[in-house]
């Protein structure tokens, strides 16, 4: 299966099956954003939108984008609203929307699956307004260098979704290159992971 289709299959059990990096990106991204109040949000990889409902309360329109057909259509049964759009959308090729205007562009457990992190980050900054925030939450590559990449069981076994280790270093260039300013970088624990190297690492950036 290539990505699309793995999530698409994964669709009908990712909100139910325990997922502890799934719950802590959701706490992470609320901790994050609960006080930002925006007009216009850019979310890249909605999934089922587990995120996209706090982003509609911050922001007065939310355009939700994510290259998952079954994932859209699950977060579209759970949360049809006139301020959110949905759309699929693959962001290794020119985003669907406007020129600078985008006050936030949110992107939640995406990156692991993107090869190149460089053309993500001039999208972004291309689609943000001058001051807007990127907000980029993902499993820290410490993580990754274990061998841990999104996976799911199956009713032949557990398959792994093709993934790409990213450095920290390789966010800070990309922001870099594309004219993005880092504000913060935190790194993440679930309760759970006592003795154990940091879950996920998330970064705030400006224009």
């Amino acid at each position: 299966m290539n990505i699309p289709e793995a999530y698409d299959y994964w669709s009908s059990t990712y909100d139910t099956v325990e997922n502890l990096t799934r719950d802590l990106d959701r706490i992470i991204t609320r901790d994050s954003l609960a006080d930002f109040q925006c007009k216009t949000i850019l979310e890249i990889g909605c999934g089922t939108g587990k995120n996209t409902a706090l982003l509609a309360k911050v922001g007065e329109q939310v355009l939700a984008l994510d290259i998952s057909r079954r994932m859209i259509r699950k977060a579209v049964e759970k949360l049809g609203s006139e301020s959110i759009t949905f759309s699929i959308a693959d962001i290794n090729n020119q985003w669907p929307c406007a020129d600078g205007y985008f006050d936030l562009v949110v992107c939640n457990l995406v990156l692991e699956h993107i090869e190149g992190l460089d053309y993500v980050f001039s999208q972004a900054f291309r689609s943000l307004v001058e001051g807007g925030h990127f907000f980029v939450c993902e499993l820290h590559p410490f993580r990754q260098y274990q061998g841990t990449k999104a996976r799911f069981e199956s009713k032949q076994g557990t398959y792994e979704i093709q993934a790409f280790v990213h450095h920290l270093s390789d966010y800070l260039e990309a922001a870099k290159v594309s004219g993005l300013k880092l504000q913060e970088c935190k790194e993440w624990w679930h309760e759970q992971d006592q003795g154990e190297p940091p879950r996920l690492v998330s970064f705030m950036f400006e224009k």
